[in-house]
């Protein structure tokens, strides 16, 4: 049994049968450091298939992945050959620097023990919000109490697990989830899962929370 899965089910018993509708809960991480966070923008607003097109092509680009060598980067390059967004691509520079002068440390981020310091600490940088810090802390740190905050999947994985009358607003969600901590990460990989199992997604995709849903809701 996946680890924290018979604490997270005391907490929420529906938990307990997803994997045996929806297959073995795929376990997905990414990098850690500057790269990590680097794809996080890269997911922003955007489906998870665009996001992996647009993070292919700007990882083949030479010095992409390191601070120093996206800020030699055009927007050539950056919006012409990977097709990051003008927007995003000044989210990734304003990443670079921040972590180039220290604003950014990823051993100080990863020694703070507080998750919401740690989110707070990411978010801080100029197109980093707080939907973007959680991602990069539960799939890049692997921390187990992480729930994204502003994620329409996990609204809809939970409305629909939960047989709730409509999806919940993102304030409302975050308070749900705190009757499932400190097992909020495994709570947001299983209700991923679940949604990707009610709309007919292979265990393994990515899901697409802008393309699945239309939604007002801004992320981040």
């Amino acid at each position: 049994m996946r680890p924290g899965l018979a604490a997270l089910a005391l907490l929420e018993p529906r938990f307990a049968a997803i994997e045996s509708r929806a297959g073995p809960l795929p376990w997905r991480s990414r990098a850690y450091g500057f790269p990590g966070i680097l794809r996080a923008i890269c997911g922003q607003q955007i489906s998870n298939q665009a996001a992996e097109a647009i993070w292919r092509r700007l990882a083949a680009i030479d010095g992409a992945l390191t601070p120093q060598g996206l800020l030699a980067l055009d927007d050539a390059m950056l919006c012409g050959v990977a097709g990051l967004s003008r927007p995003k691509a000044a989210h990734a520079r304003a990443l670079a620097q921040a972590c180039l002068d220290g604003r950014l440390d990823f051993a100080g981020l990863a020694a703070e023990e507080d998750d919401a310091a740690a989110a707070a600490h990411i978010a801080a940088v100029k197109g980093l919000g707080p939907w973007t810090a959680d991602i990069y802390l539960l799939f890049a740190e692997g921390r187990q109490d992480v729930f994204p905050r502003g994620d329409v999947a996990l609204a809809a994985g939970a409305a629909h697990l939960l047989e709730l009358p409509e999806r919940p607003a993102p304030r409302a969600l975050v308070e749900m989830a705190r009757a499932w901590s400190p097992w909020r990460s495994l709570a947001a990989r299983l209700l991923w899962h679940h949604w990707r199992w009610v709309t007919g997604r292979a265990a393994g995709e990515t899901i697409s929370s802008f393309v699945i849903l239309l939604s007002v809701w801004i992320m981040d």
